[in-house]
């Protein structure tokens, strides 16, 4: 079992899963975990904030029950929904055994056996080993009323279905929100939770992330890249590159046999690391080897 009585426990829990993080966030997942508060957590896309809460499952060996957030999302679809298929052949067979009393036949068929659970609901349920942690992913992408109902949610750590009544959580999941602040996320939900900004990393924590997830790489390749997209991130790009991307590089370089940059190079691989053509076609002609020459330029020692 992990030791996660202290916030450097939770750090080298966290590092044995291959998630590198700061003393900021190793405090603040610290204290989520204390005082079993819900973890809100922003930033851009791909700096990590899904990641955190697999390794804490890994880590913690608890069950992660993930829900992705998209709009239109609603309660109905994010606690249960009846099988609604299986209950017709219910009725069916039914009738074609002569019927049956109408309140047992009610009664069958909105029952456990006929439950299709959604995250929220599973979420709710107890465990063998122990709370699972439940990551509600990407909420900035839902509207107002879906946040009213989570903030409901996550303060009784229970949901109402109306067939079946009030269930509520012998033991609280532990709960992980991510937003990639694509909207604002309301104040009355951000103050149920304890809030962290994920940051890109500068590029020691940079170079240990991708040392952990892409140990196959030389450490001279491992520098070439981070530095390369460190100085990618301060150029005019619609799309930065996430640290998700600097680890799927390396390991396409990797797997291309390279064994130091160039702008050939960059330039044949650049849809691993930009996502938009509008920012691959920036980096076309001379741009890239500017970029890979301040890149070298600042590994060089003074």
């Amino acid at each position: 079992m992990s030791d996660i009585s202290s916030i450097d426990g939770v750090q080298k829990m966290l590092s044995d899963q291959g998630y590198i993080c700061g003393r900021a966030l190793g405090t603040v997942v610290f204290l989520s975990l204390k005082l079993g508060r819900p973890l809100f957590l922003e930033g851009e896309a791909g700096v990590g904030k899904t990641e955190i809460a697999k390794a804490l499952a890994a880590g913690l060996n608890r069950r992660l029950i993930r829900l992705q957030c998209y709009e239109g999302l609603d309660a109905s679809s994010a606690v249960y929904e009846w099988n609604f298929p299986a209950q017709m052949v219910a009725i069916r067979t039914a009738e074609a055994a002569g019927g049956a009393n109408s309140a047992d036949l009610n009664t069958q068929l909105f029952s456990d056996d006929f439950l299709i659970e959604r995250p929220l609901l599973q979420a709710m349920r107890p465990d063998e080993n122990g709370a699972p942690i439940l990551l509600i992913d990407e909420l900035d992408r839902t509207d107002a009323p879906f946040e009213a109902f989570l903030l409901e949610a996550l303060s009784e750590f229970q949901v109402t279905i109306p067939e079946l009544g009030t269930i509520k959580a012998p033991e609280p999941p532990i709960v992980i929100l991510t937003s990639n602040r694509t909207r604002e996320v309301h104040d009355a939900l951000k103050r149920r939770c304890l809030y962290h900004w994920v940051d890109y990393p500068d590029f020691d924590r940079e170079m240990e992330i991708l040392t952990a997830r892409a140990p196959e790489a030389s450490e001279n390749l491992s520098r070439e890249v981070v530095a390369f997209v460190q100085h990618l991130r301060t150029e005019d790009l619609f799309k930065k590159p996430g640290v998700a991307e600097t680890i799927d590089w390396a390991k396409c370089l990797l797997a291309l046999d390279v064994i130091t940059l160039s702008p050939e190079v960059i330039a044949d691989t650049l849809g691993a690391i930009l996502k938009y053509q509008d920012d691959i076609a920036k980096l076309h002609g001379s741009e890239a080897k500017r970029i890979l020459d301040q890149a070298k330029a600042s590994l060089t020692p003074t």
